[in-house]
């Protein structure tokens, strides 16, 4: 019932239970206690008894309106007054929760503080756990970058020092160069991730046929990479239309090709990209034949600088940003992506992506 509801019940019962009783009262002395043929005493008790009855009435009225107020309103407003103090004051995690003690504005008011209260909860333990992250971050950046600018200082301090001879001189410069690709690839993965993590990454969704996309990628690949055996399969003749940012889905792809090569050590390098669609899911799956996974390092591969053994065993095994990077922008296109992997046998990655035929 709602408040306005309540008051008007209020009102009607602390006017009539006072009425009625005044009325019944009256009648019994009227019929029974006087009489009113003999003056005197009597007419003097019965305005007596009338006037305190009356007193008597409104007392009972005001305790009545008293107790109902206590019950609906005073006492769940301190409840609220104190739950808003101790939000004010930074305790949200308080193990007993805001209550709806009525069906009835003060309800709803209780039910929109403990709302409240768990959004302030969450939007806290997102800031801890970005907190955690930034940290992490600088951490984990400070390391990466260590390296490669340490050795190009010592590198440049050779140079410098007079000491070697051209050929050496050539050799440190295509080092440099190396090095430096490694740290434009830092920066550019720990930009992306800070604009996907505060969201400001813009996408430009469009429909895109991922037979073509996907052959012009690898044709990139094979001329830099003479060496690798490269494969593409796709189970249909028909086009592959799904909804996507040609970009960010490139960069994607770009970079698991780029772990599975990095990773390979096997004399025979081979790579091979199958293209599927079942029931308006269309499926990339990329297969090398590198090292694979460790069981225990293959749930964790998409967490955010987490980087497996086989990884941590090549020079360059990367910030740990690139596949956590890659699941953010397959989420954005309502796809999914996931890994399997047996050790010695190789690693196949799969993105999902929802069709987008006409």
């Amino acid at each position: 019932m709602s408040i306005s509801k309540r008051f008007i019940s209020l009102n009607i019962t602390i006017v009539l239970i006072p009425a009625i009783l005044f009325l019944a009262i009256e009648a019994y002395l009227l019929l029974y206690m006087f009489d009113f043929s003999v003056e005197g005493n009597n007419q003097l008790a019965f305005v007596s008894i009338h006037l305190g009855g009356m007193l008597l009435l409104i007392l009972l009225a005001n305790g009545l309106f008293l107790y109902y107020a206590m019950k609906n309103f005073i006492r769940p407003m301190k409840q609220l007054t104190k739950s808003a103090e101790e939000i004010s004051a930074g305790e949200t995690e308080t193990d007993t929760p805001i209550e709806r003690m009525r069906k009835d504005e003060v309800g709803k008011l209780a039910d929109s503080f403990e709302r409240m209260r768990l959004q302030l909860v969450e939007s806290n333990e997102v800031q801890g756990k970005y907190a955690e992250n930034r940290e992490k971050l600088l951490l984990n950046m400070s390391n990466e970058l260590k390296i490669p600018v340490t050795f190009i200082k010592e590198q440049i301090e050779w140079i410098l020092s007079g000491k070697a001879n051209k050929d050496d001189i050539l050799t440190s410069i295509r080092a440099i160069h190396v090095k430096s690709i490694v740290l434009d690839r830092l920066i550019e993965e720990l930009f992306q991730h800070s604009e996907l993590d505060m969201g400001r990454l813009a996408f430009d969704f469009k429909r895109v046929e991922l037979r073509s996309f996907l052959v012009e990628i690898m044709e990139e690949f094979q001329v830099e990479w003479e060496e690798i055996a490269f494969t593409f399969k796709a189970e249909k003749v028909q086009p592959y239309e799904a909804k996507a940012d040609p970009k960010q889905l490139r960069r994607v792809i770009i970079h698991l090709l780029n772990n599975s090569l990095k990773h390979m050590e096997k004399d025979l390098k081979m790579v091979d990209v199958y293209l599927t669609e079942n029931k308006g899911v269309i499926s990339i799956e990329v297969t090398d034949n590198g090292p694979g996974i460790l069981s225990h390092d293959l749930p964790h591969i998409f967490e955010l600088f987490y980087q497996s053994q086989e990884a941590k065993k090549f020079s360059e095994g990367g910030s740990g940003l690139g596949l956590p990077i890659s699941k953010r922008i397959i989420e954005e296109h309502d796809g999914e992506i996931k890994a399997e992997s047996r050790i010695g046998h190789g690693t196949t990655m799969t993105i999902q992506l929802p069709s987008d035929k006409l």
